[in-house]
């Protein structure tokens, strides 16, 4: 070693030291993000107690996280899961959570009759564990902007050497001779930039240039190489040669396929050949080895003269180098390109990563702006997310093929799934599912009118104080007869009329609510009080004009799917609204926690009242405009909604614990001609079904202020179990209830809301 060398070296290597001191890294580099790279993970999955494995879809999730079955009947290494007559062992890996790794451990689940989750299990000499176990969270994305591909990765002992081997002839051939930097390669490049004239060689090795795509910002100056020498060294001491060349195979670009930048061998063998990167031949090998130099201008597909050249160049390397015999290199020259080209689809939440890309930027702008990058940590659940796109794309075909008129308009949907206890995220679509990267995101930014989705919230005032009359009942009568409205604006008269242009004389509201009557819920709203009742759909989360319409009381008023889903987990939290939360944390590389997202909740009724109005809101599934909702066996209360002339169609409600919305209509505002029973119901229905499965979720509880009575329809009055005419079962708080009627003198009966 000469002294100069020697010098470098020990500078590098201080350097270095000091380097690992200040920031310790995994040990593993799948375990050790680069400061400037980008990951985003869906929720843990906590195995729901009370559902089967195939309800959760537990094999599936597994499965989508690499896990594979153990020889015998205990996994004894990371990655492996075991399923006995009446246990599940998983080996779970170590992963990302709360902004660290957490490591390794085996983790068990007792189970019961066909598959179904009782418990925690606990190994033989272990204390019983109380916490259900999790799996860990997916990776959704690897970038904000949604031009990333998907990676495939891959394990290195899985690929033939003629994989990788032309690769390290073209890009490194010393790779495994040098300690992260190669003063040969250094000496030689200056020596050729210098006949030159310019830059027409580097010297950077396999291992600066992975330190490059990781760790720094494309930032060109002295300073920054001598940054990425250090790092290389760092990387060296601290991990294994193979280890560091399965890393960069896995993280190198090579272009854009179907506008998505393409990152990792594996993705790379799929876009451009259709096949497994550890099938490769030789000349495919090294097609891919050779565009790494200038992924664009030597992209196969673009530019095949080019790319079939500098593929030619790395074979005669490896010719060179001996690393592949005559024979096959002369073989290599003459194979065509050979592209079967499958450009790689984005995968799935395009609109909810634009969604994170916007509160990322305004809490972290700053940071990604100077090429720094982030992980964070979300609540969706990808198979919730998969069964909600599926969902969408189905009932959008299944629409334009039943409706030829709107086969050739811009016919779109947007969906919101929530958890109504703590707000989180599961489900979110923007518009149609195989049109909308980059696209418009109809779920926060499509401002329609809701319909009759807020008469329940327009119920919720009612049952609570009504204004300064006093609670209302859903046994209280209200008339279904013509009303003239004067607006106070305009002077115009308004008269509201239902949907079927009948009317019925005199209605209870729950039968007003099943049959989504108009006319009795603006006299409700008046007999109320017009702005008190718009006060309460404020504090539930909707957006009103001020001063506000009478016609805002059947949902003339501009609201989006993430708004009205809000205001919907005041069902399923029984009076508390929960605000949408898709972000848990967002953390640099090493943990530190940049931005962190609490539930938060307040308070817009009594659970009581929520209760009831629930109730009501069950009926109007079960035996109303809601039917097409109905999910057998999973408690469902919801609402449709149409816009006038029939321009949105929506469905609104609560599914077990969950909260979904979803909504049908065209781009161009122009009228749908679909009810929200006839286009949205349907998918609502399949999309919530399937998240409820998933998710093992409960509706809650009845709160123990609610009694039943029996009531005199004709009066309104309470009444006993015995007597003459007709009773009917109603429920009410135990704190607003009709009066008794006494049958030994004539009672009034209960006013009518008129």
């Amino acid at each position: 070693m000469s002294f100069a060398r020697c010098v470098i070296s020990c500078l590098l290597l201080g350097l270095a030291a000091a380097a690992r001191a200040d920031e310790p890294s995994a040990n593993s580099l799948e375990q050790d993000f680069g400061r400037s790279e980008v990951r985003v993970f869906a929720s843990p999955f906590e195995l729901p107690r009370g559902a089967t494995l195939a309800q959760a879809r537990v094999l599936e999730r597994l499965a989508r996280l690499g896990y594979h079955t153990a020889q015998g009947h205990s996994p004894q290494s990371p990655g492996e899961f075991a399923q006995s007559q009446g246990e599940l062992w998983i080996f779970r890996r170590t992963h990302w959570r709360d902004g660290a790794w957490q490591p390794a451990a085996r983790v068990g689940v007792r189970l019961g009759a066909k598959g179904r989750i009782l418990g925690p299990a606990t190994a033989p000499g272990e204390p019983a564990r109380e916490e259900m176990p999790y799996l860990e969270g997916e990776l959704l994305a690897e970038s904000l902007s949604g031009d990333r591909a998907p990676r495939l990765p891959i394990h290195l002992a899985d690929l033939p050497e003629r994989v990788w081997r032309p690769l390290l002839a073209i890009e490194d051939s010393r790779f495994f001779d040098h300690p992260g930097v190669d003063y040969r390669a250094i000496a030689r490049a200056v020596l050729a930039n210098l006949l030159r004239g310019g830059v027409v060689q580097g010297g950077s090795t396999l291992t600066q240039q992975l330190v490059k795509m990781r760790d720094l910002t494309p930032k060109r100056t002295l300073g920054r190489k001598v940054s990425e020498a250090v790092r290389a060294v760092v990387l060296e001491a601290e991990h294994d040669k193979k280890e560091i060349l399965e890393s960069y195979l896995n993280h190198v670009y090579y272009g854009h396929v179907g506008g998505l930048a393409v990152h990792g061998i594996g993705a790379a063998a799929r876009a451009y050949f259709s096949k497994e990167a550890r099938t490769l031949s030789l000349a495919e090998a090294a097609l891919l080895a050779g565009i790494i130099q200038s992924p664009n201008r030597l992209a196969p597909d673009r530019h095949p003269a080019e790319a079939l050249a500098r593929r030619n160049v790395v074979l005669e390397r490896l010719a060179k180098l001996s690393w592949a015999s005559a024979g096959e290199v002369a073989a290599a020259r003459q194979s065509p390109l050979g592209l079967k080209l499958s450009p790689p689809e984005a995968g799935g939440g395009q609109a909810f990563l634009g969604w994170l890309n916007e509160i990322a930027q305004r809490e972290v702008g700053g940071r990604l702006e100077k090429g720094r990058g982030v992980v964070m940590e979300t609540t969706l659940d990808p198979l919730a997310q998969q069964a909600l796109e599926a969902a969408a794309a189905t009932q959008l075909d299944h629409l334009r093929k039943a409706y030829r008129r709107l086969g050739r308009q811009p016919l779109s949907a947007a969906a919101v799934i929530l958890e109504a206890g703590s707000g989180r995220v599961l489900a979110y679509l923007g518009g149609d599912p195989r049109q909308s990267r980059g696209g418009f995101d109809r779920a926060r930014s499509a401002h329609r009118q809701p319909g009759s989705t807020v008469k329940p919230l327009v119920l919720l005032e009612a049952f609570e104080r009504c204004g300064e009359r006093g609670p209302v009942f859903p046994s209280t009568r209200v008339l279904d007869r013509a009303l003239e409205l004067r607006l106070p604006d305009s002077g115009q008269v308004w008269k509201p009329a239902n949907n079927d242009g009948r009317f019925r004389g005199t209605v209870t509201l729950r039968q007003a609510l099943e049959a989504s009557l108009n006319v009795p819920f603006v006299r409700l709203a008046r007999w109320c009080g017009f702005s008190a009742t718009a006060e309460r759909l404020r504090e539930a989360g909707l957006t009103l004009p001020e001063p506000v319409p009478p016609a805002f009381s059947l949902g003339a008023v501009e609201t989006t799917p993430l708004e009205l889903a809000q205001a919907y987990t005041v069902f399923g939290r029984l009076g508390r609204v929960s605000e949408p939360r898709p972000l848990t944390r967002i953390s640099n590389s090493e943990g530190w926690a940049l931005a962190r997202f609490k539930a938060k909740d307040h308070r817009v009724a009594s659970a009581a009242t929520a209760w009831l109005v629930r109730d009501l809101m069950r009926d109007a599934v079960e035996e109303g405009s809601g039917r097409a909702a109905a999910i057998p066996g999973v408690v469902i209360a919801g609402k449709t909604g149409t816009s006038s002339e029939r321009r949105d169609a929506w469905f609104a409600g609560t599914a077990g614990g969950l909260v979904g919305v979803v909504w049908l209509g065209l781009d161009s505002g122009e009228p749908l001609g679909l009810t929200g029973a006839e286009a949205a119901a349907p998918l609502w229905r399949k999309a919530l079904g399937k998240a409820v499965e998933l998710e093992g979720s409960q509706p809650p509880e009845q709160p123990d202020d609610l009694v039943e009575a029996l009531i005199d329809p004709e009066t309104g009055l309470r009444v006993g179990s015995w007597g003459f005419g007709e009773r009917r079962r109603e429920i009410f708080r135990r704190d607003a209830q009709p009066r008794r009627d006494h049958w030994f003198w004539f009672d009034d009966p209960e006013p009518v809301v008129e």
